[in-house]
């Protein structure tokens, strides 16, 4: 069925975003800034084929599983419409910080309140301390995967290793089915997008497209982590996490409006460091492949020891990526 899922949400996105491109042109034209990476004005909003693509393939295919234990997540399938109407509300007229994170955070929270209680990632916490950690944590890393989605193909870099991952780990039966089956239809309508979004891209994702992706993603790495999985869940969105947190950290220290656009991410800073867009983004998806495949490991080893090597050397290939793009490129 995750391949089925996968398929169709390619199939959908790829027919929904030439038809929803005329619209965006109109109502959600992005023209370049100081803080820009594209140098032409172009649309955002793409996000809207590829969650219709994600939600839609994915209720079909878990609807003709015929598995009464298969049920679709219709509290997560409310939560990611919600937040991808504040990101298109956000995208046409930007939203003041304040609402705009309180909205999300009901999002996240709906998402949380979804997991049944007696599931915790440490059993000897306190519920209501693990799940206002989680709320946090859930918030933040849908607004990062929103910071990392300013470049051509880099969110779909970034999500697709991941939610075959996710997918894969479902299928042998280590998550639950209906995240699994979300996850690869995710992938699937990232795939489908991506034709359009390839340097020079033709239509950009737009908050309606980064914010439900990365709740999404939030979900099915909760999902590992609630299973044990605690490795691999930190492993998948290892480069991400490192990039945006910390340039936030540096921001911060630099006394710095944190809260404002930029461009001093790594994967930014190298575009000024002499790589090539290409460039960037296929070194990005390498290391998650990379990261991928070690997350694959912690799943099949299951051993405290073998995740902390893992996780080490993770880390390490993040710290080399993200130093090799801090770094003018030399010819």
């Amino acid at each position: 069925m995750s391949v089925a899922a996968a398929a169709f949400a390619a199939l959908i996105a790829a027919a929904l975003i030439p038809l929803t491109r005329p619209m965006l042109l109109r109502i959600a034209l992005a023209k370049p800034n100081a803080r820009s990476s594209h140098k032409i004005p172009t649309p955002q909003g793409g996000g809207v084929a590829v969650i219709a693509a994600t939600l839609l393939a994915a209720g079909v295919a878990i609807a003709f599983a015929g598995n009464a234990v298969v049920t679709i997540p219709l509290l997560v399938f409310a939560a990611s419409v919600f937040i991808a109407v504040i990101g298109f509300v956000d995208d046409v007229r930007p939203l003041p910080v304040a609402p705009r994170l309180l909205l999300q955070a009901s999002a996240v929270a709906a998402v949380l309140f979804a997991i049944p209680g007696e599931l915790k990632i440490v059993p000897a916490s306190p519920l209501w301390l693990e799940r206002g950690l989680l709320l946090i944590a859930g918030l933040w890393f849908v607004n990062l995967v929103n910071f990392m989605d300013g470049l051509d193909l880099m969110t779909a870099a970034e999500a697709v290793p991941i939610a075959a991952v996710i997918a894969l780990i479902g299928f042998v039966g280590l998550i639950p089915a209906d995240t699994a089956i979300v996850a690869a239809a995710l992938g699937g309508a990232l795939i489908g997008f991506v034709p359009f979004n390839r340097p020079v891209a033709k239509i950009f994702l737009g908050d309606v497209g980064s914010l439900p992706i990365g709740l999404l993603l939030g979900w099915g790495l909760l999902e590992l982590a609630m299973q044990g999985q605690i490795a691999a869940a930190l492993l998948l969105p290892l480069y991400y996490l490192a990039d945006a947190t910390l340039t936030l950290f540096r921001r911060i220290a630099r006394r710095e409006a944190f809260w404002a656009a930029h461009r001093s991410h790594f994967y930014q800073r190298a575009t000024d460091n002499g790589f090539t867009v290409w460039r960037v983004v296929g070194e990005v998806f390498a290391l998650n492949v990379g990261l991928a495949l070690l997350a694959l490991a912690s799943v099949r080893l299951q051993t405290m020891w073998a995740d902390l090597v893992l996780l080490a050397i993770g880390a390490a290939a993040v710290g080399f990526q993200l130093h090799r793009f801090a770094q003018p490129r030399v010819a």
